[in-house]
């Protein structure tokens, strides 16, 4: 439960990156690159020798992010690269021969400020030699630059001692400009889903039209997603230090007892694996004239659910029943058994609490594939009908036992019922607040009879109005 950050399109985090359609989205511009890569490599087998490819793009074209995606894409080419301050012909004299495809990328050498004259003659010599010899045979050495002056120095220099016979590329120097920047803000939203839980820019404060803005002031894609992170982060910061006493995080609980599909439901409104409240999801799901204000910025309300760590999570009725009549006091229980409920404790009702959604997530667990479990009998139907009536009306009740099972399994170290929060000239009190490590988490629970989409979009959406009051991140 770190504080929010927008993370966005860093070669570090492309390890959070499973699926290839995912990947295809955002790196689809660089395509043209990767068809030049594989004709490189093509060509290896046929001439016996391996070939070299100077890279010649704008700082922040994507030079890295490309070079750096091709063995993802490519997953039989090995990747080595020789850092800036490591001698070129002391990491190529220790590489051995292999029948792999090997992309070989000379880092941190950019602009002839960055490296002499003399190590880019001894460099190319190395690599000349390296290339015609057998252990360089599978080989594809790229130099990057991001200057015309070391662009030619290095193609001017390989003509002279003969290296350019082994330039792959019809051109002395290959031209990587990046996507075009009328692509710019579509892989800005792609890069923050991909590598942000499915949050989009809207989630970080950013609206459409001061995407398209940043774009419109960046030179190349790089400077443009930096301006976007720094944006998100600025807004996602200035909205943290907010005049509440204390940072709020929100958690809706859902629980019902008809035949609803709410587990479903909540799946729907939420996004990634810690179930965050996705606030596109949100508005489109209700047509509530009071959402009007709100769909009109969603940038607004969505950096708002962001601040708050706002999620919408799902209780199923086996566990909720095991909770109150484990852990429900004198008042909860008198009220079960005169509905004619089963009072007596749930010998598993540690282990359902534990693997509940809510109790992974208080662990810091993200929730796996939601698997829908069997459907409840017509007892549990009929007892969770009554334990909803309970709520009804005196929903401290149940909520409390919540607190107390929690408590039990070592889940938080206290809980507050009804605990209020005042700001702004205005107080309001929180259903179950519970504390772990330090932190403050300010449980809302939603018992229903039966819930659709829209009434937990509707709910979810007046409690986050609710605390951007008290906070005073509204008016």
């Amino acid at each position: 439960m770190n504080e929010p950050s927008l993370q966005l399109f860093l070669p570090d985090r492309f390890d959070v990156l499973r699926g290839r359609e995912e990947l295809d989205s955002i790196v689809m511009p660089v395509q043209s690159g990767l068809n030049m890569i594989d004709d490189q490599f093509s060509d290896l087998a046929n001439s016996g020798f391996g070939a070299m490819v100077i890279l010649r793009g704008h700082s922040g074209a994507g030079k890295t992010t490309f070079l750096d995606t091709v063995p993802m894409f490519r997953p039989d080419v090995v990747t080595v690269r020789i850092p800036y301050g490591k001698s070129v012909i002391e990491a190529l004299e220790a590489l051995s021969t292999t029948d792999e495809y090997r992309l070989i990328i000379i880092e941190g050498r950019e602009a002839l400020g960055r490296i002499a004259e003399s190590e880019i003659e001894e460099g190319l010599h190395a690599i000349n030699s390296f290339l015609r010899a057998p252990t360089g045979r599978t080989s594809l050495v790229v130099w990057p630059t991001n200057t015309n002056d070391l662009a030619e120095k290095l193609a001017s220099t390989a003509e002279s001692i003969g290296a350019s016979a082994l330039i792959g590329t019809e051109e002395n120097v290959y031209l990587f400009d990046g996507p075009p920047s009328s692509e710019w803000v579509s892989i800005g939203e792609q890069t923050t889903a991909a590598l942000n839980s499915g949050a989009s820019l809207s989630a970080y404060g950013i609206s459409s039209e001061e995407a398209e803005g940043l774009a419109s002031e960046s030179t190349t894609l790089g400077d443009y997603l930096k301006r976007v992170r720094k944006k998100g982060n600025a807004n996602t910061y200035s909205a943290s230090v907010l005049s509440a006493a204390e940072r709020c995080r929100v958690w809706t609980i859902v629980i019902t007892g008809g035949e609803s599909d709410s587990e479903g439901d909540v799946a729907a409104l939420t996004r990634g694996g810690f179930s965050q409240v996705d606030i596109d999801r949100l508005f489109t799901s209700t047509g509530a004239n009071a959402l009007a204000d709100m769909k009109k910025q969603p940038e607004r309300y969505g950096l708002l659910g962001m601040v708050l760590d706002a999620r919408i999570i799902h209780v199923d009725p086996l566990t909720a029943l095991a909770v109150a009549r484990s852990y429900g006091d004198e008042k909860l229980k008198d009220a079960m058994a005169s509905r004619n409920m089963d009072t007596k404790p749930d010998a598993k009702a540690i282990e359902r609490i534990t693997g509940s959604q809510l109790g992974l997530l208080l662990d810091g667990q993200q929730l796996g594939t939601r698997k829908r479990g069997p459907k409840e009998g017509s007892n549990t139907k009929a007892a969770m009908s009554n334990l909803v009536d309970i709520a009804r009306t005196k929903d401290s009740w149940p909520n409390r036992a919540f607190g107390e099972a929690l408590l039990a399994a070592g889940m938080i170290e206290k809980f507050t019922v009804e605990k209020p929060l005042a700001a702004n000239g205005t107080t309001r009190r929180t259903d179950l607040y519970v504390e772990r490590d330090g932190l403050g988490i300010r449980l809302e629970f939603m018992w229903r009879t039966a819930v659709g989409r829209a009434d937990i979009a509707n709910y979810v959406a007046g409690k986050l109005v609710n605390y951007g009051r008290l906070t005073g991140y509204l008016t």
